[in-house]
């Protein structure tokens, strides 16, 4: 397979589908640059849009471009390179959370990286109610192998342990909505019509569940007019819990990627998801999401999934916004 030539075109088509990714509040916290003199393209933290109060160690952000990372992989395979990821490849430069070297053609063209490039312009995260028609669990065992692949962990937690971790998660969002400075981070990033090109449109905000089971984040909270009508959610929602063995910073990557690996295959089943962090954001609560009959390990994300509408795509900032140096 001849890989395609390192030139504009070709390198917004790689940067277009890494900003396909998900990222918490759609802050999309990265930035890339071309290195052309070794092939090299750098995928690098913008702190500016980060969340200092609701992410102090930037665990969030490191997911967020570990999901954007895997896109890069991809789309570089789908262009015909055979692209090596390296993760936090410079101690000195802390902010450098990746490096991709695309400076080797792919012997081959392979089926599945074709369907998971064609599926990363198709997912969306949903925040509507599921269907409840059960997930097949070949499915389920498709999403696990995924997350495998990128160095992170998937469990599909019992009806005990998700009604456990579903507590913990309305207990996480009491608290976040009534915390004022999260509760002010958040709303920052909720975007009117016409407004910039990233964070959260108020029209993919998401109704609340009316039997007060599946607790869903209300970005609109203490704002009636923003309020979809409750609606009624699936009963027995389905969870799979993200999680890694260590909790390093190069865990969090990798926990993105493995997020984006389970998120693309479960949308090439036409199955939906949506992610509940909440927990995650309180450190007390996130340590009591570990089921310890699992082993070590340390949680990432609670992946909800099922059936239902597609869900709209949110706005992304454009290549030039977020490519550095003279090559774009």
């Amino acid at each position: 397979m001849i890989a395609a030539a390192l030139d504009a075109a070709t390198l917004e088509k790689l940067i277009s589908a890494a900003v396909a990714a998900p990222s918490i509040h759609n802050t999309q916290p990265w930035r890339f640059r071309l290195r052309p003199e070794t092939s090299v393209l750098e995928v690098r933290a913008a702190r500016e849009r980060a969340l200092p109060v609701t992410d102090p160690r930037g665990r969030s952000l490191h997911i967020s471009v570990g999901a954007a990372v895997f896109n890069l992989r991809i789309a570089a395979r789908e262009l015909g390179w055979a692209p090596e990821v390296r993760l936090l490849p410079d101690p000195g430069e802390p902010d450098l959370l990746a490096a991709v070297v695309l400076d080797r053609p792919a012997l081959a063209a392979a089926s599945e990286t074709d369907r998971l490039y064609q599926e990363i312009w198709h997912r969306h995260t949903v925040r509507a109610p599921f269907s409840g028609q059960p997930v097949p669990a070949e499915v389920l065992d498709e999403l696990v192998e995924a997350a495998g692949w990128e160095g992170a962990l998937l469990h599909l937690p019992g009806p005990a342990e998700r009604t456990r971790l579903l507590e913990l998660t309305a207990e996480a969002e009491r608290r976040s909505t009534t915390d004022p400075e999260r509760s002010v981070e958040s709303r920052g990033w909720v975007q009117g019509p016409g407004a910039a090109p990233y964070g959260i449109p108020v029209a993919a905000l998401g109704p609340q569940d009316a039997a007060g089971r599946l607790p869903m984040r209300d970005f609109a909270a203490l704002h009636p007019a923003e309020h979809q009508p409750p609606a009624a959610f699936e009963a027995d929602p389905c969870l799979a819990v993200l999680a890694t063995r260590e909790d390093r910073p190069v865990d969090w990557l990798h926990a993105g990627m493995g997020l984006q690996h389970v998120l693309l295959v479960a949308t090439a089943h036409q199955v939906r998801a949506s992610l509940l962090h909440q927990a995650m954001e309180w450190p007390y609560l996130r340590w009591n999401t570990r089921e310890p009959r699992q082993g070590p390990g340390f949680t990432q994300m609670l992946i909800r999934l099922g059936y239902g509408p597609q869900g709209a795509a949110t706005p992304r900032l454009e290549v030039k916004e977020v490519l550095e140096g003279d090559e774009y």
